[in-house]
């Protein structure tokens, strides 16, 4: 798309920097897999049009607390987090003129994003053959629960059920007997990252074919993605992992050791690193319990009690300094706090002063991905938005969609007028 056009496509949105400054993604999703997909393609320069249901919008705009803002005005946090980089427009879809406005966006998008239960869209009028019979160049990325078809295709999905049902939180917790659930919805924020990652290749083969795809994914699948070494040891070797707490099942010593004042965490991943480390812990590289790492594996435990009881006696702040001279990797348990309070999270970009339309200047985390310029680019995004609050941008939206098909009028009027 020539520059010029894609300046005028996206006139009026927040930016016009990016990788992906010439596309329009159109929001329809709620919570977190779909929102926070759709969030990635905003902070890669996309304009992102979310659109919110008149009662409530987002049903994490009510998760809290906790809660930020006035008590006329207030915000989720959970909302504020998986949401910048894009407008808000409130749209009653249940109404002829909620889904003729929709109609009228689904035409001009490049992206649409949907986390419904399978065939609410149908209800609402627009299965995906409708949506490819409006945009035929429509990508659609659909997100469920379990999957869109199969036995159990029509299953609500809910992050901790899926974490459960997907095996997660068996391998994840002190021991076999107490399953565990990540302590985010990783389930959730999986799915959004494997559908933006399906959205973007869906995109490139568009420039070959001219078409559109719908690209699936969900809660189930993105998880059984993430299984790694886990999943082959059952499919190939038939061995059916548990949860071992902080200790590697098979790689040891790597896992968190308790020092006198904090929780460090060693990863010795070769047997020159262990001939290092095992006199920093007061025991013998050749030790016959410890010698190589399939014998640490087997003594895991009493390893552990050695490490524990050496590490018990120093503050980690002595403590890491030694383990990285010796080249041991290393690293401090840290609270959530003292991440964000670390000046390395800073420098790297994973911050964000916005100005919010309710709360003023707040920080956000940032995104996680940061590109460089180069002579044919000014690298990423310039400037990032504050999430909007409900129905921030439905003037400017439906001022947009006019400009828009008036211009497309006027063009096929002078296409006409010059054959």
């Amino acid at each position: 798309m020539p520059k010029a056009e894609t300046a005028h496509r996206r006139k009026g949105c927040f930016d016009v920097s990016g990788p992906l400054c010439d596309l329009v993604v159109l929001d329809l999703s709620r919570a977190l897999a779909g929102p926070h997909a759709a969030m990635m393609l905003g902070d890669m320069g996309a304009r992102v049009i979310k659109v919110e249901n008149p009662d409530g919008g987002d049903d994490t705009r009510a998760w809290g607390p906790p809660f930020v803002g006035s008590q006329d005005a207030r915000e989720s946090t959970y909302f504020l987090s998986c949401n910048r980089n894009k407008e808000s427009i409130v749209l009653d879809l249940k109404t002829d003129e909620g889904r003729e406005t929709l109609a009228r966006l689904v035409r001009h998008s490049d992206v649409l994003v949907e986390n419904f239960r399978t065939g609410v869209l149908d209800r609402l009028g627009f299965p995906m053959e409708e949506l490819q019979r409006l945009n035929p160049r429509l990508v659609v990325l659909s997100i469920t629960g379990f999957g869109h078809d199969g036995p159990q295709g029509g299953r609500p999905g809910y992050d901790q059920i899926a974490q459960g049902e997907a095996g997660l939180m068996s391998l994840t917790g002190p021991g076999p007997d107490d399953p565990t659930r990540i302590g985010v919805p990783i389930g959730d924020l999986l799915a959004g990252m494997y559908g933006a990652y399906g959205v973007v290749a869906a995109l490139h083969e568009r420039e070959r074919t001219g078409l559109g795809r719908v690209v699936r994914t969900s809660l189930l699948a993105a998880i059984v993605g993430v299984h790694a070494f886990q999943g082959t040891n059952y499919t190939v070797a038939g061995q059916v992992g548990h949860a071992q707490g902080n200790l590697h099942p098979s790689l040891q010593p790597y896992g968190s050791f308790r020092c006198r004042d904090a929780i460090i965490q060693v990863a010795v991943g070769s047997e020159k690193l262990w001939a290092r480390f095992a006199p920093m812990v007061g025991l013998a590289a050749d030790d016959p319990r410890f010698a190589i790492n399939a014998d640490r594996v087997g003594n895991r435990a009493e390893l552990a009690d050695a490490i524990n009881a050496a590490f018990a006696q120093r503050d980690v702040d002595d403590l890491l300094p030694e383990l990285a001279a010796a080249g041991i990797p290393a690293g401090e348990v840290r609270t959530i706090d003292r991440v964000y309070d670390w000046d390395q999270t800073r420098s790297q970009g994973l911050l964000l002063d916005v100005m919010h339309s309710t709360l003023g200047p707040i920080t956000l985390p940032g995104p996680p991905i940061r590109l460089d310029e180069n002579a044919d680019s000014d690298g990423g995004r310039r400037r990032h938005e504050a999430p909007p609050t409900l129905g921030q941008h439905t003037d400017s939206v439906q001022a947009w969609l006019d400009a828009e098909e008036a211009r497309a009028l006027h063009a096929s009027r002078r296409a006409t007028a010059g054959a």
